[in-house]
């Protein structure tokens, strides 16, 4: 094996978390500064974080209370027949008066 080709290794390598949590490990860096850890991330945790990219979620909230108001103004299909059903045999009984009245006048005569 060649000599001096590997870099050196540290046994107490320094991680710093940007929440503040530090912890050795081994690593060829001496000191390793990192943006999330075991300490702080959600998964975790338990804590969620919400990280918002601009308005991105309170965006996606609002076109969620759109729909759903759309959803109890919206008459579904069945609620639809059933009136247009009704409304045909309304105007079925309409007519069938309207034809008595007609034979009946015309009886008369």
């Amino acid at each position: 094996m060649k000599k001096d080709i590997h870099p050196t290794y540290y046994q107490d390598a320094v991680v710093k978390c940007a929440c503040g949590n530090t912890f050795t490990t081994g690593s060829t860096i001496k000191e390793i500064h990192i943006e999330i850890c075991s300490a702080c991330h959600p998964f975790y945790t338990g804590k969620q974080k919400l990280i918002d990219n601009a308005g991105r979620v309170e965006r996606f909230q609002k076109i969620q209370a759109k729909k759903a108001e759309v959803a109890k103004v919206r008459k579904g299909k069945k609620v639809k027949k059933a009136k247009a059903k009704t409304k045909k045999q309304e105007s079925q009984v309409k007519l069938e008066k309207t034809k008595k009245l007609a034979n009946n006048q015309m009886g008369k005569k």
